[in-house]
């Protein structure tokens, strides 16, 4: 007691930090406030998050409002960006590091500890032993040891005495640092995590089909500098057959660095483009508010065999299909064609789902027929005459919408787990083994006395002390 009264503010501070008891608490405060942050969607509009509480808790409105309101002078809705979780991942990696080094300098010496010769008392004292006799010669059984050991994957030392010989061996001292091990990996992740949280950010970025960007965008609009520009080629979606449902979406990107293209890659959702720590993915899409006043009409038209032209219009335009004298005048658009039960065609939606163009075609001043080209009805293509004029594309009307990442940090957070992995392996699965062999010659028999030790997995071990015994008794046998 009165030792404990004398210890300096410092010593009450490590034995402070040093305890297993505030490891769990601050683990279950960081669990706790990750729970709270996982329910609120971060750095969200605010109805998003009053839309989950009420869900959620059956709250009001106003109450719901006013518990974000709370929850948000917090820091909960940016809550891996706040003071007092980064103080929570200190205290915890500070933990995590006085509890290694206060415990560490003991295993260390047990690491460091060659196995030595026990006295016949300490081994028949231990856990792990079997006690038998063989006849003969205590040389000729220790080259039975010897070989038996060796195949069950120990490389004996030798002592000879008056009690006669010994043999011993260790193996897998070194696993004892396998929680240690665990300890860096965790430091490690909580150094990645972060770097990740101060220096990078998620973003999002809206890229129209043909334009280029140079920033993304933070929450409420904030815009952040991407170091290079980033045109958006083509973006296409492919819908399920008969169907508004989208199957796939896929953009076409091109990373521009000081005016030169640099990079090209197409990208899906799961199969981001990647370019100097900046992740780009796929993640939405929609129809741009100005894209009808700028997209370009993309249609392929032909005579009855004749030679295909591509060629690209505008709402209003006129063209004509080559080796005729049929002209076509582009005189509408819906991105979402359906007819009523009267024939009649209307749009159902702002959404690229069904986009059709209506064509007039007239033959020198005459008019031949018109209808609706369909992107995704072919037949909607075939004139009666014969030619065909197929719509490709509505190009420049959508956007692509992606998530912008960049976490300079994760490479340590993988090498962590990587270590981690490492760390638990040697800690669960691998422990410190000691065997002694112990030979006394008795009349005409030798004394065969083995004793074992284990950390750790003792079952694993018993059952090669069993196989060692078995081997040493059938080989002598078997020389016999």
């Amino acid at each position: 007691m009165e030792k404990g009264n004398d210890k300096t503010i410092i010593d009450k501070t490590w034995d402070l930090f040093a305890s297993v008891k505030l490891a769990v608490i601050i683990f279950a405060l960081i669990s706790a406030t990750s729970v709270v942050g996982t329910v609120l969607e971060q750095q969200a509009e605010p109805e998003k998050n009053v839309k989950v509480l009420v869900k959620m808790f059956g709250f009001g409105h106003e109450t719901a409002h006013s518990v974000l309101g709370t929850l948000d002078s917090m820091h909960f809705t940016n809550m891996y960006h706040s003071w007092w979780f980064l103080a929570l991942l200190l205290l915890f990696a500070a933990n995590l590091i006085i509890c290694s080094f206060d415990r560490l300098p003991r295993v260390l010496k047990i690491v460091k500890e060659i196995v030595v010769p026990l006295p016949l008392e300490h081994i028949e004292k231990m856990s792990i032993k079997k006690t038998f006799s063989q006849k003969g010669k205590a040389s000729q059984i220790k080259d039975l040891a010897v070989a038996a050991m060796s195949s069950i994957g120990f490389k004996p030392l030798e002592s000879s005495g008056e009690h006669g010989v010994q043999l011993f061996a260790e193996k897998g001292n070194f696993t004892r640092l396998g929680v240690y091990i665990t300890h860096l990996s965790i430091l490690i992740i909580l150094a990645g995590a972060i770097i990740g949280i101060y220096f990078g950010y998620n973003a999002f970025l809206n890229l129209p089909e043909g334009e280029v960007s140079s920033v993304a965008y933070k929450d409420k609009g904030v815009e952040i500098p991407l170091g290079f520009d980033l045109r958006c080629d083509n973006f296409e979606v492919e819908y399920y057959p008969n169907t508004e449902m989208p199957k796939a979406y896929k953009s076409w990107l091109t990373v521009l660095k000081n005016g030169k293209e640099v990079m090209k890659k197409s990208i899906v959702v799961n199969d981001p483009l990647t370019f100097e720590g900046v992740t780009f993915y796929q993640s939405s899409f929609g129809m741009h508010p100005d894209g009808f006043s700028k997209g370009v009409v993309i249609v392929k038209a032909s005579a009855s065999g004749g030679q295909v032209q591509q060629l690209n219009l505008k709402v209003g335009d006129k063209f004509t299909i080559p080796g005729t004298t049929i002209e076509g005048n582009l005189l509408d658009f819906s991105p979402a064609l359906s007819f009523d039960e009267n024939g009649k065609a209307f749009t159902f939606a702002e959404q690229m789902v069904n986009p059709a163009i209506y064509v007039d075609f007239s033959d020198k001043g005459v008019k031949k027929y018109s209808g609706w080209l369909l992107k995704r009805l072919p037949k909607t293509w075939n004139m009666p005459d014969g030619s065909r004029v197929e719509f490709v594309d509505l190009w420049g009307v959508q956007y692509t919408g992606m998530q912008v990442r960049k976490d300079p940090g994760v490479f340590l957070v993988y090498l962590g787990c990587i270590i981690m992995a490492i760390g638990l392996y040697m800690t669960f699965f691998m422990s410190h083994r000691r065997v002694w062999v112990a030979l006394t010659e008795e009349k005409d028999s030798v004394k065969i006395l083995i004793g074992a030790s284990a950390n750790k997995n003792r079952a694993s071990l018993e059952q090669k002390i069993e196989k060692l015994a078995t081997a040493i008794s059938a080989g002598h046998k078997g020389g016999k």
